[in-house]
């Protein structure tokens, strides 16, 4: 008697195909578009991670890793030192969503992807010759794989994984792959090894764990690409198998999106920038709270602020009494309120002070929620009523930075250069985003990446 395996070979191809194109797309066949957004999305995110480079988390993640120890060969973003192609992915990637104020796609799969895939794709840049252009490539490959493997995977945010950890090393390995120049089948055998590698739970949200998803993410994916270079082997069919990625992390799967249209539609494209510091759910709510600060001077006078949003941001977001910083983040309490009281939402707005400070705390008790089903995720309506029974209304379509109501190219710079001034100076600023706007040009990407190192900063200075 045979006996059939359940992970049996389905021979429907899709993770094969998806391979084949991604190992054989040359940089021409890129639209204008995509190569602009590419360098929107460098820029974001080199403001993200320099930003990021000081904080405790980033401290904490540097000694343990040093203790590993590791042949010292990439420059770890906002430091002096370098660190193996594995631990530098690592930190950068962390680095950079560690204050959640990188970009995330919102259409359809929520997904903080330059994280993971910029970071992999530094290191890799030590390993091979790497221009601008390779660099562009292998993100835009980078950005295909993450997003339509997660729409060929629904549900999977709702079983409780961070999409930037699972789908973010799947994304990293697609990416490092192309820069590595693996061929087609070595490709397929990278997404595979990934793939058993994916991991990353909501649960640790609001923690510096969370951060952490998109740093194994980075380190994972390149490791992925590493070992499949070196001939180490998967199924090819990884994706759409039986026991494969869909099939386990998402209760209803559906491989098509990951080659439909492929080369015609372009992921990077439904990309979104923030413009605040905190959860993309929030945005919207922020947005309306914005609209009507102007309209209540005294604060004494309201009596509630009712936000209207989508269901998943309540369960995102729901954090009613955060005690940190990390917290604060993921709650649609303080973020109206601390919106409301500085007319701002950045950094500054979300930390461990901020989250306990008796008037943003005052206010954030008069802020109610209400989940309404037809929302988009990017949608919120924001009342206040006053204590005489006034009361102004604002309803946000599209939240700010969603591809829908796009950041301006001068917004995106302007957030680099708040994030990058305090670690890099205004003049490595204008220089590092300079070369970010003509990255088609360059000829070593390792030169963009020794700007962003701190150990010549008087010398370039002093210039």
């Amino acid at each position: 008697m045979s006996l059939s395996y359940s992970a049996a070979n389905l021979d429907v191809g899709i993770s094969r195909s998806f391979c084949d194109f991604t190992s054989g797309l040359s940089f021409d066949s890129l639209p204008a578009k995509v190569r602009h957004e590419c360098k929107r999305g460098l820029l974001d995110w080199l403001g993200c991670a320099l930003a990021g480079s000081g904080t405790d988390t980033i401290a904490r993640l540097n000694s343990a890793l040093n203790a590993a120890g590791s042949l010292p060969k990439v420059q770890v973003l906002g430091h002096v030192q370098k660190m193996g192609v594995l631990e530098a992915a690592l930190m950068n990637g962390q680095m950079g969503h560690v204050l959640d104020f990188d970009d995330t796609h919102m259409d359809g799969v929520v997904l903080h992807t330059s994280s993971p895939v910029l970071s992999a794709l530094f290191s890799a840049a030590t390993l091979v010759p790497c221009s601008g252009q390779d660099l562009m490539l292998a993100y835009v490959l980078g950005f295909e794989a993450g997003v339509r493997i997660g729409k060929a995977s629904p549900g999977h945010h709702d079983a409780g994984w961070h999409l930037t950890g699972t789908l973010g090393t799947l994304a990293a390995a697609i990416a490092t792959a192309r820069l590595l120049g693996l061929n087609a089948t070595q490709t397929n055998y990278c997404l595979g090894i990934a793939a058993t590698q994916s991991a990353g739970l909501q649960q640790n949200r609001g923690t510096m764990s969370k951060s952490f998803h998109a740093g194994k993410a980075a380190h994972n994916g390149l490791l992925s690409a590493l070992l499949a270079r070196e001939g180490f082997d998967s199924s090819t069919e990884i994706i759409e198998g039986r026991k494969g990625f869909s099939a386990t992390f998402a209760s209803r799967h559906e491989a098509s999106p990951m080659t439909a249209h492929l080369g015609q539609a372009w992921e990077i494209l439904s990309n979104g920038h923030k413009p605040y510091a905190c959860g993309v759910v929030l945005h919207p709510l922020i947005d309306g709270v914005m609209a009507l600060r102007a309209k209540v001077v005294d604060l004494n006078q309201i009596a509630r602020i009712t936000l209207q949003v989508n269901p998943i941001t309540v369960k995102i977001t729901g954090i009613e009494k955060p005690q940190t910083g990390l917290q604060s983040k993921f709650s649609l309490y303080h973020s109206a309120a601390v919106a409301w009281l500085d007319g701002v939402a950045s950094l500054s707005q979300y930390t461990d002070a901020k989250a306990t400070d008796p008037q943003v705390v005052a206010l954030r008790n008069k802020v109610q929620v209400q989940a309404v089903e037809s929302f988009g995720r990017d949608e919120a309506h924001v009342a206040v009523t006053l204590i005489d029974g006034t009361s102004f209304e604002a309803h946000i379509a599209h939240a700010s930075g969603t591809h829908q109501n796009p950041m301006t190219d001068e917004a995106i710079q302007a957030k680099f250069m708040a994030n990058a001034e305090p670690v890099l100076g205004m003049a490595r600023c204008q220089d590092l985003a300079q070369k970010v706007w003509t990255l088609e040009d360059c000829v070593d990407v390792n030169d963009l990446i020794g700007l962003c190192s701190i150990s010549n900063l008087s010398a370039s200075s002093s210039n």
